[in-house]
């Protein structure tokens, strides 16, 4: 509940993944809210091991997309004073996921429920489990389990990471008050490669760059 009101669970699907509202394909909202919500995640790693040794050594590779796990119950039997169809709420949830013809994929999404962080994900995986049944086959309660993967773009995907290792490639874009050699003492511990790295940005020198600037700052060899 957020100030009395009851926040429902939501999945927003887009065409573009920047997810930009211009994108946006439609919405399904949980009919009730999950019991359970699970969040996994994984570290990858190669692991090599020396002749005559007796335990492996882990070198770090990547961290894998995170998973959602979560199921969305659905009830047409009215019992809770709301009545639904079912097989309609069913068809919309695997057509808001599943495969776009339009852009030739599934869908982007957002997953957002109370003060859990926004997933930028697709679906990897669904199955519906239908509970109860009209006479004459038409379902009135079903379960629909889902699986959700993290799909971040690249940009966003690097503003999360905010990796700062100098063994790899980063992108800044310089606020009010920075200067070259002092990203460069940041991110290699040496403020003496803002030469280097005014010449890979196509820069004639140290001068002084205004805000905004978006400066590149790969591997180097000190």
């Amino acid at each position: 509940m957020a100030g009395g009101r009851l926040e429902k669970l939501v999945v927003r699907a887009y065409s573009t993944p920047d997810h930009a509202e211009s994108s946006l394909v439609g919405t399904f909202t949980a009919y009730v809210n999950p019991s359970e919500l699970t969040l996994a995640w994984e570290m990858e790693y190669d692991s090599g091991q020396g002749s005559g040794t007796t335990g492996a050594r882990m070198d770090f590779s990547k961290v894998k997309p995170g998973e959602l796990q979560l199921a969305f119950f659905l009830d047409g039997t009215g019992a809770n004073g709301v009545k639904i169809d079912v097989q309609e709420q069913v068809d919309a949830f695997t057509t808001l996921t599943g495969y776009n013809g339009d852009i030739h994929r599934p869908n982007y999404l957002l997953v957002a429920w109370g003060t859990i962080q926004v997933k930028r994900c697709v679906l990897k995986s669904a199955s519906v489990a239908y509970k109860l049944f009209k006479p004459d086959g038409t379902p009135l309660r079903a379960t629909i389990s889902a699986t959700f993967v993290d799909a971040v773009e690249d940009q966003t995907r690097v503003a999360l990471a905010q990796d700062s290792s100098p063994d790899l490639t980063h992108v800044r874009v310089l606020r009010a008050g920075q200067t070259l050699a002092g990203l460069c003492h940041e991110i290699y511990g040496d403020a003496t490669l803002g030469v280097k790295v005014a010449r890979v940005n196509g820069l004639d020198g140290l001068r002084r760059l205004p805000a905004g600037t978006r400066l590149r700052f790969p591997p180097l060899d000190r």
